[in-house]
């Protein structure tokens, strides 16, 4: 049996995966954050929360990057921890370095703050001659529409250092390119109160379909474990609103993908990791778009569970041990899987974009058909907002098929479902 020392999580699907995933393979984990309440406010009213498993939890500064490892290291020595990770990316530097720090099994930390920060990964994996979008840093005004102009619009201007698609967009002018530069620098820290970089991002808009593909990377070797397609919304941002695995390709655009992360992988000189890496397939061939030194989030690791038997989030807890983790698949039944991921629509709600979650019709119905896994949604009362990012989820639908038919089931199933608003009645009715 393991312990382990797990430094924050998300408060979504990972928070409880990762526990699951601790606890079934026969480990034992220390929970270490700067604000319990953090995770508790999150599931107001519902069951224990699954991070309150924790042998122990322990309060402490996870910001504080000078003392963090020193402070670790106290505790390292009254609890013998055999492995450290995170599931939250802001998180995911600091992990490699406590690791490093106690001789335990990570991924070099320069390596994963290269993957953490937008710019840094770009620079590298140009370096190295791994294909992405053409590219530029900017740390004013003029530096970005020097850049745009260059590049040529549109343009997708991105922060180097937030998740989730928090404030990149695609921009068509310098009118556009000059508000979203300024939303960007405007945000002096995350959502976990860390102070942010000011500098911004700006890439060549690329077109194609976009996939991510799934791998471990243990000893030097990176295995691919598949190819997963993903659904975006609407522009001018990119919101995730669905992924099926496997990604429907032809095997020769299914292999160029594999070989792009690899690639990419082995750039940054990512070691001891699981690995969740986007590419767009351009007509020019594929390009990368990010490596994320983690599973894969938005229940895409549960996705690959389903249709191969590989659970990704195990990999993960035994990579941290330094183990060699099982990536055998297995006859599962499934062929395809897929999740789609429930949205407000901006037209219901009023005119400031905003409003107040009274239910969502069809629920019931949806529970009930054949194929649907998961079926999960946020309750009434929640506060609701246009999407501009992947953080505004009002639930999700998971279905699995004995066919390639998933992703059309998970689809219709999506759309059987109508969130209702008492902001939007109140003003209206």
């Amino acid at each position: 049996m393991g312990h382990l020392l797990v430094v924050e999580s998300w408060v979504g699907a990972m928070s409880g995966l990762l526990p699951r995933a601790i606890h079934e393979a026969g480990h034992e984990f220390t929970f270490l954050t700067r604000d319990l309440h953090h995770y508790l406010r999150a599931t107001p009213g519902a069951a224990p929360h699954p991070l309150l498993s924790a042998r122990n939890i322990v309060t402490t500064e996870t910001n504080d990057t000078t003392e963090l490892p020193a402070a670790v290291e106290r505790l390292h020595e009254v609890f013998a921890f055999d492995g450290v990770l995170s599931a939250c990316d802001y998180y995911l530097p600091a992990t490699a370095r406590i690791a490093a720090r106690l001789g335990l099994p990570a991924p070099a930390p320069d390596a994963v703050e290269a993957a953490c920060r937008k710019d840094l990964t770009r620079l590298r994996l140009a370096e190295a001659g791994v294909p992405g979008p053409r590219f530029a840093l900017c740390a004013d005004r003029a530096q970005a529409r020097a850049a745009a102009r260059e590049i040529g619009y549109p343009v997708v201007v991105k922060p180097v250092d937030l998740c989730a698609g928090m404030l990149v967009r695609v921009v068509h002018d310098e009118v556009e390119l000059a508000r979203a530069q300024r939303a960007i620098t405007d945000l002096t820290v995350n959502a976990r109160g860390q102070r942010r970089a000011s500098v911004v991002l700006i890439e060549e808009y690329l077109t194609g379909p976009e996939v991510s593909v799934e791998t471990v990377t243990r000893a030097g070797h990176t295995h691919v474990v598949g190819v997963t397609d993903k659904s975006l919304g609407a522009e001018p941002t990119f919101v995730e609103t669905g992924h099926m695995f496997p990604a429907a390709l032809d095997p020769d655009r299914t292999r160029a993908a594999a070989d792009t992360a690899v690639r990419a992988v082995e750039a940054l000189g990512l070691d001891h990791v699981v690995a969740h890496t986007e590419i767009r397939l351009t007509p020019d061939g594929p390009r990368t778009i990010e490596v994320n030194p983690r599973p894969a989030g938005n229940r895409i690791t549960e996705l690959v569970r389903h249709v191969t038997g590989v659970d990704l989030v195990v990999a993960c807890v035994d990579v941290a041990l330094g183990r060699r983790p099982d990536l055998a698949v297995r006859e599962t039944g499934v062929r395809s899987a897929a999740i789609g991921l429930l949205l407000p629509d901006e037209r219901d709600l009023s005119a400031d974009g905003t409003g107040t979650l009274a239910g969502i019709d069809g629920a019931d119905a949806v529970r009930a058909e054949p194929g649907v896994v998961e079926l999960t949604l946020a309750e009434p009362g929640r506060s609701v907002r246009a999407a501009t990012s992947n953080n505004e989820y009002l639930g999700h639908v998971l279905t699995a098929s004995r066919g390639a038919g998933a992703r059309e089931s998970a689809e219709r199933m999506l759309g059987r479902l109508r969130p209702r608003y008492a902001a939007v009645s109140a003003v209206t009715g």
